[in-house]
């Protein structure tokens, strides 16, 4: 072949290659060294690429044309094979490559397939050539959780295939300019403009273009109409003020969870110096998802029957799978489930108020535990309690016996949407937990002068507690109760980081990982004790200690940490770490769900491939230097 003729097939090699990931980022000097060292092979349909049998994977694998079917033979945690499917730009046989081991599984031609091939002395040679290419298969952690994440949504791309990107910035999501009012335009002006720009919201701006209030269509009727308003009246008369704003740069999922926190519809986008630069809409976010995030909160909040709640419940669950196709981070998905799951308690309190009286007394639901710090997985059963104010007038018992009735209904009514009674009974249908302040107050003081193995247990459990509903500011008087309370017993502290202590990364010194002893599940890690936990209860004691009241376990490390000048890096490099751990939760057991078991946090280090386990692992070191930190502190 002529030099000209080679030439123009490395030159195609790179524009197809430099599509995709990684390879868009590799120095042009690598990614001439690949193009120049890559053989292009047909397979035709239906054959074997590259299989176990076959031993030690002899080459990187990148799809040129065609479909290639991923099977894995080991599953994931679920016992049965899992398959995605690979295209255009797409590598494999990284990990089986990086670790010299037969891949774990078959790679088939879905259809006729052309393969660029790589053999594993040139893979080796372009990874110390490329630090960008080196970096995405083995060394950074940020680089692998990268790749992890990619192969994550491969496993999901036939749900998301149709689907925009919940991880587009607002920039990308705002269509169009912004329009707006000053805050002394009259009312018969912002209508007007609303009804000829076809507008459903109008936003009202300062003369420095920062927004001070919103007004919508829905006001028309009550704020205008019924109490006979004067159009001429200046619009900062009606409008809602402090409306939501983030940055262009946040993403549209950030926008979703905005949201659906605070029942609204418009979020406001708005550049460094907080000037209005579009409106996001719940449509906009609707367009995007392809899911039914406006119809969830809906049926949500009109739901007049308990069956209807059952419904919504599994649409958040199906919300949240599409938001885990899209390679929507682990943080905002548990937290996203974490508010949709509160919605539709609040909406379970609702109904149960109807047939309960309890007018007239101030009282609070609050949740415990994963619901209490925001981080509810796939997988979650019901902790909460509730805390009421007993005067002088009011018989305790007869009024406990009241809450007693209403939260047992309230309690059943949760399990048929979803949600497991406990089985340890931390529910508000338990008197023990269906308490006045004063006695909330005087069960934390007693964990706190006693921390005997239960009253740290229980710590853990109980004051990571959050309020849904009712009286919010019994919540905050029993938050800063604690904090006078911890901040006077030095030793609770240290009991409580001794207790933290007393679970252990599970990292081997010969092997890679240390796993269970249990018979019914051999070679396995529960990443709830020995993963989530490790992090969760460094946090606590951190947050304890410096009166963080956040109960997040991200947002207790980031605002401990820089009470306590734990570095910016360390921080990342933990907060990282926690949330891949959390992944591979939501990942497991939203299998072993479709496979028709109860979800658990069971995984076999065995069955993740090459990047995943290196980031595991680096994830436990990162728990590992918390617990150094606990130790320092603690002299323990």
């Amino acid at each position: 072949m002529s030099n000209s003729a080679v030439e123009t097939l490395v030159s195609a090699c790179i524009r197809f290659l430099q599509a995709y990931p990684p390879f868009d980022q590799m120095e042009a000097a690598a990614l001439r060294f690949l193009a120049e060292r890559v053989r292009l092979l047909h397979y035709p349909k239906g054959a074997r690429i590259l299989s176990t049998e076959m031993g030690v994977a002899p080459a990187l694998y990148i799809v040129h044309r065609g479909r290639v079917r991923a099977k894995s033979t080991v599953g994931l945690g679920s016992g049965e094979p899992t398959s995605a499917t690979l295209g255009p730009g797409q590598a494999f046989a990284i990990g089986a490559l990086m670790a010299q081991r037969p891949t774990f599984g078959a790679y088939l031609a879905q259809d006729d397939v052309f393969c660029y091939e790589l053999s594993a002395d040139d893979f080796f040679a372009l990874t110390q050539k490329s630090a960008a290419f080196n970096l995405f298969c083995t060394q950074h952690i940020a680089g692998l959780l990268k790749q992890s994440q990619q192969q994550l949504q491969l496993q999901f791309a036939q749900r998301a295939a149709e689907q925009k990107t919940m991880n587009s910035p607002l920039a990308a999501v705002v269509k169009r300019d912004a329009v707006a009012v000053a805050a002394t335009a009259s009312i018969r002006q912002a209508v007007e403009l609303m009804a000829e720009r076809h507008l459903g919201s109008m936003v009202v701006v300062d003369d420095q273009e920062v927004p001070v209030g919103i007004f919508t269509l829905s006001d028309v009727l009550k704020r205008i109409v019924l109490p006979g308003t004067s159009l001429e009246q200046p619009i900062s008369n009606v409008m809602s003020s402090t409306p939501a704003t983030l940055p262009l740069a946040a993403n549209a999922h950030d926008a979703a969870l905005l949201m659906a926190m605070r029942g609204i519809r418009h979020v406001l986008a708005v550049d460094e110096g907080g000037r209005l630069r579009g409106v996001v809409s719940e449509r906009d976010l609707f367009k995007l998802q392809g899911a039914g995030l406006r119809q969830i909160r809906h049926a949500i909040d009109a739901a007049s029957s308990i069956e209807v709640l059952q419904h919504a419940r599994g649409d958040v669950r199906q919300l949240s799978l599409t938001m885990l196709a899209e390679g929507v981070g682990a943080a905002e998905i548990t937290q996203f489930i974490s508010t949709l799951n509160d919605t539709v308690t609040r909406r379970v309190l609702e109904l149960n108020l109807e047939r309960h009286d309890l007018y007239g007394i101030d009282w609070a639901w609050l949740s415990f535990g994963s619901e209490g710090r925001d981080e509810q997985t796939f997988t979650t059963d019901q902790d909460n309690g509730i805390v009421f104010i007993c005067t002088d007038i009011m018989d305790r018992e007869l009024t406990q016996l009241r809450f007693l009735e209403f939260a047992r209904d309230v309690n059943a009514d949760l399990d048929r949407c979803g949600f497991p009674l406990c089985k340890g009974n931390i529910m508000a249908g338990n008197p023990e937990l269906c308490l006045t302040l004063e006695e909330w107050e005087e069960k934390f003081a007693q964990w706190v002068r006693t921390p005997e193995p239960q009253a740290l247990l229980n710590a853990t459990i109980f004051f990571d507690f959050r309020p849904l509903f009712g009286r919010f500011n019994l919540a905050h008087r029993l938050r800063l109760s604690l904090f006078r309370q911890t901040r006077g017993n030095p030793l609770f502290l240290r009991m409580l980081a001794e207790n933290a202590l007393s679970v252990s990364p599970p990292l081997g010194r010969i092997r890679d990982f240390v796993t269970g002893a249990d018979p019914e599940h051999p070679g396995t890690i529960d990443l709830k004790k020995f993963g989530v936990r490790l992090f969760t209860d460094a946090a606590r004691v951190f947050a304890l200690a410096n009166s963080v009241e956040a109960t997040n376990t991200v947002q207790r490390l980031r605002r401990a940490g820089a009470v306590m000048n734990i570095s910016g890096d360390d921080l990342a490099a933990s907060i990282e770490g926690f949330n891949f751990i959390q992944l591979l939760r939501l990942r497991h057991q939203h299998f072993e769900q479709e496979h028709g078991r109860p979800g658990d946090n069971l995984i076999r280090p065995d069955d993740l491939n090459e990047i995943e386990r290196r980031v595991l692992k680096e994830a436990f070191r990162q728990a590992r230097k918390l617990q150094a930190r606990l130790k320092l502190d603690y002299q323990l």
